[in-house]
């Protein structure tokens, strides 16, 4: 059995895209799907790093935060300028774990998919999940395997038949015509 990627110790919740206005507003393309525990204070410090892997972010204290357009306006206390703004452009917001959003018991976080085993209801292996790409409609597993090669599968509550994590298996109900023909 393969083991399980292990827990990271941030959460992406954004990217800094570039300074609005002169007091050293951020705009941040949003990237969790709990967004709103900007603007309801629950989040009291954010990390920004170069990456989403980056392992030694820096701390910064959220002063303020609003919604604007698709976007989150992000106000951060040491930021107080757009030349200080401008100089965060690019990097990533996280959040330690220890304050991230608790999972029902049905949730997982996707970097939890990171490795497992594919295969289809009919027990076809396609390969093992390499990344997850968030497209807004539904997310989709880049499963990279031999006989296959590279595949984009869907994820949506059509497809996805289940995630055993035990196992580190998901078991997929693939859409017709997505796999080559093999014969």
């Amino acid at each position: 059995m393969a083991k399980p990627i292990p827990q990271p110790d941030y959460l992406t919740l954004g990217e800094i895209l570039r300074p609005h206005g002169i007091r050293g507003e951020l705009r941040m393309k949003i990237l969790t799907n709990y967004p709103e525990r900007f603007i309801t204070d629950d989040i009291d410090t954010v990390f920004l790093g170069s990456s989403p892997e980056d392992d030694s972010p820096e701390p910064y204290t959220v002063k303020a935060a609003r919604f604007h357009k698709q976007y989150l306006l992000l106000t951060l206390v040491d930021v107080t300028d757009r030349n200080v703004a401008e100089t965060l452009r690019g990097q990533f917001v996280m959040i330690d774990m220890e304050n991230a959003v608790p999972l029902e018991d049905d949730e997982f976080y996707l970097y939890q998919l990171i490795g497992m085993a594919v295969e289809t209801e009919a027990g076809i292996q396609l390969g093992k999940v390499k990344d997850v790409i968030e497209t807004g409609a539904n997310d989709v597993y880049v499963v990279r395997g031999t006989t296959y090669g590279e595949v984009l599968v869907p994820s949506h509550e059509e497809t996805l038949v289940d995630v055993d994590f035990e196992a580190q298996k998901i078991t997929m109900r693939l859409p017709e015509g997505l796999l080559p023909d093999k014969s």
